[in-house]
């Protein structure tokens, strides 16, 4: 097909996949003309051949972990190849749902562009950079990418992940500007159309939940033990969990979908009884659908 969407994720997110899977054809009039795809992590063995090797993340070097939350991030950039560097993509993270017609951002002008994304302004010692969790691609402008290459060239050291994930490899006349509306980050608005989820601590379906994910480094004074540690006793000696969304909104929204799911069996209870216990998805997860349901 001509247009498709992929949606990049392991296990941990794989439920949020299928939610989000769901919302972008339940909010398109369009539904017939593009088909969704979800990429799984262990359906690409080139991710877990790196399991325990370091790569260049920024100013470290951090070993490859599978079981982290966030081990699908490559494959943001394997849609160009999957589809022989033909017809446009839509390549969204796990966490992002579809509030509008994604058909609208699959055929928009993209006035020459190789790729559209939106720009995540800057915040306390980050800068402002190209958000890649979003992407519209017109891959017939890619054949330079090659998710697997560029992904074994971050553990030669030839490549780092962060300027990656930013697109600071690509050339800047390239890149086109997404409104921010199409990866709207923890906003949920009338002009909302894709809603993203991209604080991690306050995902709606992780609430009371361990986290689960490799926190930023930001000082290189201590050990990260030792941080680790201390961090521990401010919090009374427990591991960090998930906290509930600010916006109840949004929390409401992921389990009207998650109930449609399950109405539709998309999703089991036998499924989500598993992500239940494996931690993937908070334990109320299945009284909270019932009540949406009711």
């Amino acid at each position: 097909m001509e247009y498709k969407v992929f949606i990049q994720t392991n296990d941990e997110q794989y439920l949020g996949a299928l939610v989000a899977a769901h919302a972008l054809k339940r909010n398109s009039k369009h539904a017939d003309k593009f088909d969704v795809e979800i990429m799984h992590y262990k359906d690409f063995p080139w991710l877990e051949a790196k399991v325990g090797q370091k790569f260049l993340r920024g100013r470290e070097r951090r070993v490859w972990k599978h079981d982290d939350l966030q081990s699908f991030t490559p494959l943001r950039f394997a849609p160009p190849k999957l589809m022989n560097y033909q017809g446009r993509a839509v390549v969204i993270d796990p966490d992002c749902f579809a509030v509008a017609d994604i058909w609208d951002l699959l055929t928009r002008d993209m006035q020459g562009k190789a790729l559209m994304c939106r720009i995540r302004p800057a915040l306390k010692d980050l800068a402002e950079y190209r958000a890649s969790s979003v992407m519209l691609l017109d891959n017939t402008k890619l054949h330079h990418w090659d998710a697997e290459k560029t992904f074994n060239e971050l553990f030669e050291f030839k490549k780092d992940y962060m300027k990656w994930v930013k697109l600071e490899y690509e050339p800047d006349d390239t890149v086109g500007t997404l409104e921010d509306e199409w990866n709207d980050f923890d906003r949920l608005t009338p002009q909302t159309k894709i809603l993203h989820n991209t604080y991690r601590r306050t995902q709606p379906w992780k609430t009371g939940l361990p986290i689960d994910f490799t926190v930023r480094a930001k000082a290189k004074s201590f050990p990260a033990s030792v941080v680790k540690s201390v961090k521990r006793w401010f919090n009374g000696g427990k591991p960090k969990i998930y906290r509930p969304h600010p916006d109840p909104k949004q929390e409401q929204l992921f389990f009207d979908f998650l109930s449609e799911c399950l109405e539709q069996g998309i999703v089991t209870e036998e499924m989500l009884q598993r992500e239940m216990a494996s931690n993937h998805i908070r334990h109320d997860a299945l009284q909270l659908c019932h009540r949406q349901a009711a």
